[in-house]
């Protein structure tokens, strides 16, 4: 068990922090932030992704906290599985973007992009934090600032991310074409590997599932 609350609030935003650069969390944004051409729309959309994550992580997180609720091993594969499933998408979707179009303004993309990742990992997180933190009080806390560390963590990703090629100028333009299009590729490959992992290896659709959060 922490010893004391700001411990409890330290280790949460470190945590956080490093939560931001999970490998499912990178791919994803930088399908997204492949279309952007200012470091203001790079950190929107970290921003945007980071909330939409904090939102459903306290919602779901808060709930299996709260009350004590059992994730069953099926239902934890198919939130995840959820994840996997949007990685696919947005790959498609980069490469299907036209080369002159530009970026979409809308705040619902990188949004609900963040709202589905934290659906997928607000369980696992949830019951890692109960394991560690018997007080409800104190989990919640732990969760809050887990949660504003992941913003914070997910727009320094992204700034980081589009930097090289924001400031390549427009002497490189068409870099932005290949960037684009190899972000869409890995998106898609990540996401079938992760789709393969949880089908074959945790057994999503059998009757044993396994499920180990992480």
């Amino acid at each position: 068990m922490l010893p004391d609350p700001m411990t409890a609030i330290l280790l949460g935003a470190l945590l956080g922090l490093r939560h931001a650069t999970d490998a499912d969390h990178v791919v994803a944004v930088t399908t997204i932030v492949a279309r952007e051409r200012t470091v203001l729309g790079a950190a929107r959309v970290g921003a945007l992704w980071g909330v939409g994550h904090t939102l459903t992580l306290l919602a779901v997180g808060g709930a299996i906290v709260g009350f004590r609720v059992a994730v069953p091993p099926r239902v934890g594969l198919a939130l995840e599985f959820s994840v996997a499933l949007m990685l696919i998408l947005l790959g498609f979707a980069n490469l299907r973007a036209r080369a002159a179009e530009p970026a979409p303004r809308s705040a619902a993309r990188p949004f609900l992009v963040g709202l589905v990742h934290g659906l997928a990992g607000s369980a696992a997180v949830a019951l890692l934090v109960l394991a560690t933190i018997r007080s409800t009080a104190g989990a919640l806390l732990y969760l809050s600032v887990f949660g504003l560390g992941t913003i914070a963590g997910m727009v320094t990703v992204t700034v980081l991310l589009a930097l090289p090629a924001l400031y390549a100028g427009p002497r490189v333009a068409r870099a932005h074409t290949g960037i684009r299009l190899a972000a869409g590729a890995l998106s898609i490959a990540f996401g079938l590997l992760l789709a393969r992992g949880l089908v074959v290896e945790g057994g999503l659709f059998s009757a044993t599932p396994t499920w180990v959060p992480h």
